[in-house]
Protein backbone atom coordinates (compact mmCIF):
# COMPACT_ATOMS: atom_id res chain seq x y z
CA UNK A 1 0.00 0.00 0.00
CA UNK A 2 1.38 3.40 -1.03
CA UNK A 3 1.49 5.76 1.94
CA UNK A 4 1.78 9.51 1.51
CA UNK A 5 2.44 12.18 4.13
CA UNK A 6 1.10 15.55 2.99
CA UNK A 7 2.15 18.97 4.30
CA UNK A 8 0.04 21.87 3.02
CA UNK A 9 -0.88 25.43 4.02
CA UNK A 10 -4.21 24.05 5.26
CA UNK A 11 -2.31 22.24 8.04
CA UNK A 12 -2.58 25.40 10.11
CA UNK A 13 -6.14 24.25 10.82
CA UNK A 14 -4.70 21.28 12.73
CA UNK A 15 -3.85 23.74 15.47
CA UNK A 16 -6.05 26.75 14.78
CA UNK A 17 -9.25 24.95 13.84
CA UNK A 18 -11.81 22.94 15.77
CA UNK A 19 -11.31 19.51 17.36
CA UNK A 20 -12.73 17.57 14.39
CA UNK A 21 -9.61 18.26 12.35
CA UNK A 22 -7.32 17.04 15.13
CA UNK A 23 -9.39 13.88 15.58
CA UNK A 24 -9.16 13.28 11.83
CA UNK A 25 -5.38 13.74 11.99
CA UNK A 26 -5.13 11.04 14.66
CA UNK A 27 -7.45 8.67 12.79
CA UNK A 28 -5.64 9.19 9.48
CA UNK A 29 -2.31 8.47 11.17
CA UNK A 30 -3.72 5.31 12.75
CA UNK A 31 -5.09 4.19 9.37
CA UNK A 32 -1.59 4.62 7.90
CA UNK A 33 -0.27 2.30 10.60
CA UNK A 34 -2.77 -0.47 9.92
CA UNK A 35 -6.00 -0.81 7.85
CA UNK A 36 -7.88 -2.16 10.89
CA UNK A 37 -7.97 1.35 12.35
CA UNK A 38 -9.70 2.70 9.26
CA UNK A 39 -12.32 -0.02 9.67
CA UNK A 40 -12.64 0.85 13.36
CA UNK A 41 -13.28 4.49 12.50
CA UNK A 42 -15.89 3.44 9.94
CA UNK A 43 -17.60 1.23 12.55
CA UNK A 44 -17.82 4.11 15.02
CA UNK A 45 -19.22 6.48 12.39
CA UNK A 46 -21.82 3.91 11.29
CA UNK A 47 -23.03 3.24 14.82
CA UNK A 48 -23.20 6.96 15.59
CA UNK A 49 -25.35 7.57 12.53
CA UNK A 50 -27.77 4.82 13.49
CA UNK A 51 -27.85 5.85 17.13
CA UNK A 52 -28.41 9.54 16.35
CA UNK A 53 -31.22 8.67 13.96
CA UNK A 54 -32.97 6.76 16.74
CA UNK A 55 -32.39 9.53 19.26
CA UNK A 56 -33.85 12.11 16.88
CA UNK A 57 -36.94 9.93 16.39
CA UNK A 58 -37.38 9.71 20.15
CA UNK A 59 -36.47 13.34 20.97
CA UNK A 60 -39.01 15.16 23.11
CA UNK A 61 -40.84 12.01 24.17
CA UNK A 62 -41.48 11.44 27.86
CA UNK A 63 -40.34 7.83 27.67
CA UNK A 64 -39.02 5.16 25.30
CA UNK A 65 -41.28 2.36 24.18
CA UNK A 66 -39.96 -1.15 24.71
CA UNK A 67 -38.78 -1.62 21.13
CA UNK A 68 -36.91 1.70 20.99
CA UNK A 69 -35.31 1.09 24.39
CA UNK A 70 -34.06 -2.33 23.27
CA UNK A 71 -32.65 -0.92 20.02
CA UNK A 72 -30.93 1.92 21.85
CA UNK A 73 -29.35 -0.59 24.25
CA UNK A 74 -28.00 -2.50 21.24
CA UNK A 75 -26.44 0.64 19.75
CA UNK A 76 -25.01 1.57 23.16
CA UNK A 77 -23.25 -1.77 23.36
CA UNK A 78 -21.84 -1.47 19.85
CA UNK A 79 -20.72 2.14 20.39
CA UNK A 80 -19.09 1.28 23.72
CA UNK A 81 -17.10 -1.53 22.10
CA UNK A 82 -15.88 0.28 19.00
CA UNK A 83 -15.70 3.74 20.60
CA UNK A 84 -13.50 2.63 23.47
CA UNK A 85 -11.19 0.77 21.10
CA UNK A 86 -10.79 3.86 18.93
CA UNK A 87 -10.23 6.18 21.89
CA UNK A 88 -7.60 3.88 23.41
CA UNK A 89 -5.79 3.70 20.06
CA UNK A 90 -5.84 7.49 19.76
CA UNK A 91 -4.59 7.95 23.30
CA UNK A 92 -1.75 5.47 22.78
CA UNK A 93 -0.78 7.31 19.59
CA UNK A 94 -0.74 10.68 21.39
CA UNK A 95 1.45 9.20 24.12
CA UNK A 96 3.92 8.24 21.39
CA UNK A 97 3.64 11.63 19.69
CA UNK A 98 4.32 13.62 22.85
CA UNK A 99 8.05 12.99 23.46
CA UNK A 100 8.90 13.41 19.77
CA UNK A 101 6.72 16.48 19.31
CA UNK A 102 8.85 18.72 21.51
CA UNK A 103 12.04 17.97 19.55
CA UNK A 104 10.28 18.36 16.20
CA UNK A 105 8.74 21.68 17.22
CA UNK A 106 12.08 23.05 18.38
CA UNK A 107 13.68 21.97 15.12
CA UNK A 108 11.02 23.49 12.85
CA UNK A 109 10.66 26.67 14.91
CA UNK A 110 14.43 27.08 15.09
CA UNK A 111 14.50 27.57 18.86
CA UNK A 112 16.31 25.65 21.56
CA UNK A 113 13.79 26.05 24.36
CA UNK A 114 10.08 25.44 24.08
CA UNK A 115 7.41 23.83 26.21
CA UNK A 116 5.04 21.89 23.96
CA UNK A 117 2.62 19.17 25.02
CA UNK A 118 -0.15 17.10 23.50
CA UNK A 119 -2.85 15.39 25.59
CA UNK A 120 -5.76 13.27 24.42
CA UNK A 121 -8.88 14.40 26.29
CA UNK A 122 -11.70 11.87 26.65
CA UNK A 123 -13.50 12.70 29.93
CA UNK A 124 -15.60 9.54 29.75
CA UNK A 125 -12.70 7.11 29.30
CA UNK A 126 -12.07 6.35 32.99
CA UNK A 127 -15.69 5.39 33.74
CA UNK A 128 -16.14 3.58 30.43
CA UNK A 129 -18.35 4.53 27.52
CA UNK A 130 -21.24 2.22 28.48
CA UNK A 131 -21.53 3.87 31.90
CA UNK A 132 -21.16 7.35 30.41
CA UNK A 133 -23.92 6.69 27.87
CA UNK A 134 -26.24 5.43 30.63
CA UNK A 135 -25.50 8.56 32.69
CA UNK A 136 -26.42 11.00 29.91
CA UNK A 137 -29.26 9.05 28.29
CA UNK A 138 -31.99 11.36 29.55
CA UNK A 139 -30.20 14.42 28.13
CA UNK A 140 -29.54 12.61 24.86
CA UNK A 141 -33.20 11.73 24.46
CA UNK A 142 -34.15 15.33 25.15
CA UNK A 143 -31.62 16.74 22.67
CA UNK A 144 -31.73 13.94 20.08
CA UNK A 145 -27.97 13.47 19.73
CA UNK A 146 -25.11 11.37 21.15
CA UNK A 147 -23.37 13.52 23.78
CA UNK A 148 -20.36 11.41 24.78
CA UNK A 149 -17.90 9.27 22.86
CA UNK A 150 -14.84 9.50 20.62
CA UNK A 151 -16.63 11.88 18.24
CA UNK A 152 -16.44 14.58 20.94
CA UNK A 153 -12.91 13.97 22.21
CA UNK A 154 -10.13 16.50 21.81
CA UNK A 155 -6.40 16.55 21.12
CA UNK A 156 -5.26 19.34 23.44
CA UNK A 157 -2.15 21.10 22.11
CA UNK A 158 -0.34 23.54 24.37
CA UNK A 159 2.65 25.83 24.08
CA UNK A 160 4.12 27.19 27.33
CA UNK A 161 1.14 25.71 29.16
CA UNK A 162 -1.44 27.69 27.15
CA UNK A 163 -3.89 26.42 24.50
CA UNK A 164 -2.11 26.79 21.18
CA UNK A 165 -5.39 27.34 19.30
CA UNK A 166 -6.12 30.61 21.10
CA UNK A 167 -2.85 31.79 22.65
CA UNK A 168 -0.10 30.95 20.12
CA UNK A 169 1.03 33.23 17.31
CA UNK A 170 0.37 32.12 13.73
CA UNK A 171 4.07 31.31 13.33
CA UNK A 172 3.98 29.13 16.45
CA UNK A 173 0.79 27.45 15.26
CA UNK A 174 2.29 26.71 11.86
CA UNK A 175 5.48 25.32 13.43
CA UNK A 176 3.40 23.08 15.67
CA UNK A 177 1.32 21.82 12.75
CA UNK A 178 4.47 20.97 10.78
CA UNK A 179 5.94 19.26 13.85
CA UNK A 180 2.80 17.12 14.16
CA UNK A 181 3.11 16.02 10.54
CA UNK A 182 6.82 15.24 10.90
CA UNK A 183 6.28 13.15 14.03
CA UNK A 184 3.37 11.24 12.47
CA UNK A 185 5.53 10.56 9.42
CA UNK A 186 8.29 9.25 11.68
CA UNK A 187 5.96 6.94 13.61
CA UNK A 188 4.49 5.49 10.41
CA UNK A 189 8.00 4.94 9.04
CA UNK A 190 9.10 3.19 12.24
CA UNK A 191 6.07 0.91 12.47
CA UNK A 192 5.77 -0.03 8.80
CA UNK A 193 9.47 -0.14 7.96
CA UNK A 194 8.92 2.01 4.87
CA UNK A 195 8.88 5.81 4.80
CA UNK A 196 5.77 7.26 3.16
CA UNK A 197 6.25 9.52 0.18
CA UNK A 198 6.48 13.04 1.59
CA UNK A 199 4.54 15.74 -0.29
CA UNK A 200 5.19 19.37 0.65
CA UNK A 201 2.30 21.06 -1.17
CA UNK A 202 3.15 24.77 -1.54
CA UNK A 203 4.01 24.85 2.15
CA UNK A 204 6.92 27.27 1.73
CA UNK A 205 4.62 30.06 0.55
CA UNK A 206 3.33 30.25 4.13
CA UNK A 207 6.71 30.03 5.92
CA UNK A 208 9.25 32.74 6.60
CA UNK A 209 12.84 32.05 5.40
CA UNK A 210 14.04 30.82 8.80
CA UNK A 211 11.24 28.29 9.16
CA UNK A 212 11.65 27.20 5.54
CA UNK A 213 15.35 26.53 6.14
CA UNK A 214 14.62 24.73 9.41
CA UNK A 215 12.03 22.48 7.75
CA UNK A 216 14.38 21.60 4.88
CA UNK A 217 17.21 20.78 7.30
CA UNK A 218 15.00 18.35 9.23
CA UNK A 219 13.19 16.57 6.43
CA UNK A 220 13.20 12.80 7.01
CA UNK A 221 14.95 10.36 4.70
CA UNK A 222 12.97 9.05 1.75
CA UNK A 223 11.30 10.39 -1.37
CA UNK A 224 10.08 13.97 -1.08
CA UNK A 225 8.01 15.96 -3.59
CA UNK A 226 7.90 19.75 -3.34
CA UNK A 227 5.29 21.91 -5.07
CA UNK A 228 5.45 25.69 -5.24
CA UNK A 229 3.68 28.43 -7.13
CA UNK A 230 6.43 30.96 -6.40
CA UNK A 231 9.69 29.02 -6.69
CA UNK A 232 11.61 26.93 -4.18
CA UNK A 233 13.63 28.21 -1.22
CA UNK A 234 17.37 28.66 -1.93
CA UNK A 235 18.27 25.78 0.40
CA UNK A 236 16.15 23.30 -1.59
CA UNK A 237 18.34 21.16 -3.87
CA UNK A 238 15.94 18.92 -5.84
CA UNK A 239 17.15 16.06 -8.02
CA UNK A 240 14.64 17.07 -10.70
CA UNK A 241 12.44 20.08 -11.37
CA UNK A 242 9.19 19.84 -13.32
CA UNK A 243 7.22 22.88 -14.48
CA UNK A 244 3.46 22.73 -15.00
CA UNK A 245 2.03 25.25 -17.42
CA UNK A 246 -1.65 25.18 -18.37
CA UNK A 247 -1.85 21.53 -17.41
CA UNK A 248 1.25 20.51 -19.35
CA UNK A 249 4.34 19.19 -17.57
CA UNK A 250 7.78 20.33 -18.76
CA UNK A 251 11.21 19.29 -17.47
Amino acid sequence: MLRVSVFSPDDLELVKGGPAGRRRFLDDTLASLHPRYDQLRADVERVLRQRNTLLKQCAGGSRLDESAAFTLDVWDTKLAESGEALAHARRDLVERLGPKLLDAYRAVAGIEKADVEAVYEAPWLDEGLAAALARVRRDELRRGVTLVGPHRDELDLRIAGLPSRTHASQGEQRSLALALRLVAHDIVTTDTGTPPVLLLDDVFSELDPDRSDALLRHLPAGQTLLTSAAGLPPRAKPDKILHIDAGTIHE
